[in-house]
């Protein structure tokens, strides 16, 4: 019985984002999950405690903007932190030492 081989394939981007526009899109999605958990917890603090002296709609905006900005900023350093680039020889290299047949494809 011979033993088969997995083939891996290896995609590459064709164009890395800078530095700046992974930030930028982590701060966007990291503010939209933010103004919603803000939405919810906010709402549900309203129903349980009341709106208070400036009312609901303010006490609510406050829940959601200080969640938003809060998670947003978070998100955008994690996402610098979490995309950074990999040595591509290093991985492939990795795979093949693994006993994988390895095929690098650019994506188009």
């Amino acid at each position: 019985m011979a033993s088969q081989q997995q083939q891996v394939y290896v995609q590459q981007p064709t164009a890395m984002q800078s530095v700046w526009s992974k930030m930028g899109l982590g701060a966007v999605m990291g503010t939209c999950v933010g103004l919603t958990i803000g939405f919810i917890g906010g709402g549900f603090q309203i129903l349980r405690a009341g709106p208070g002296p400036r009312g609901a709609m303010a006490t609510l905006a406050q829940y959601m903007l200080s969640s938003g900005a809060t998670f947003g900023f978070f998100m955008s350093i994690g996402s610098v932190i979490r995309s950074e680039s990999r040595d591509d020889a290093r991985w492939i290299a990795a795979y093949r030492a693994a006993g994988k047949r390895v095929t690098v494809q650019q994506s188009s």
